[in-house]
């Protein structure tokens, strides 16, 4: 005889929350599914934190850039970046210069050092990347594109409400 699941009334009502059917949950998780393995990679070859990664990354592409900056598109919160960008000045890997028309900004860039690690990392993580969407086909890479776009600009729209 099959067993008959009892269902309080708060379950009966829907009031319960299926962690893994629900999507704020299902997207962090993949993320940090996602960090953690490429973060073993630069911690393992180059002995840098998801964070420092990160921050290395943003400069790579924006240069000169502030630690608020850095927390905005890194999505980090300030007390990540000032680690990472502490640990990264201590190692050569980052140069600082206060900012000649406001003197209480600091501008980060990459030093030499930091470009040649940047450069040689860049091809490892588009690999990943390449790794991780290989088992999707062209059109499901397209609408995962689109999907992530408008999830984005919605969590905007609700986040400014």
């Amino acid at each position: 005889m099959a067993e008959t699941k009892q269902y309080s009334e708060s379950e009966a009502a829907g009031d319960l929350l299926e962690l893994d059917d629900f999507l704020p949950y299902r997207l962090a998780a993949l993320s940090h599914q996602v960090s953690v393995s490429l973060g073993n990679l630069y911690a393992d070859r180059f002995g840098l934190s998801i964070p420092e990664w990160r921050v290395m990354a943003i400069l790579g592409r924006h240069p000169n850039a502030t630690a608020n900056v850095i927390a905005e598109r890194g999505a980090m919160d300030k007390v990540q970046v000032s680690r990472a960008v502490t640990r990264l000045t201590a190692a050569g890997i980052l140069d600082r210069e206060v900012d000649g028309h406001d003197r209480r900004r600091i501008k980060l860039r990459l030093s030499r050092s930091g470009e040649r690690i940047y450069r040689t990392i860049v091809p490892l993580a588009r690999g990943y990347e390449a790794d991780l969407l290989a088992g999707l086909s062209t059109e499901d890479r397209q609408a995962l594109t689109r999907i992530l776009a408008a999830l984005g600009a919605r969590a905007l729209t609700l986040a400014a409400r």
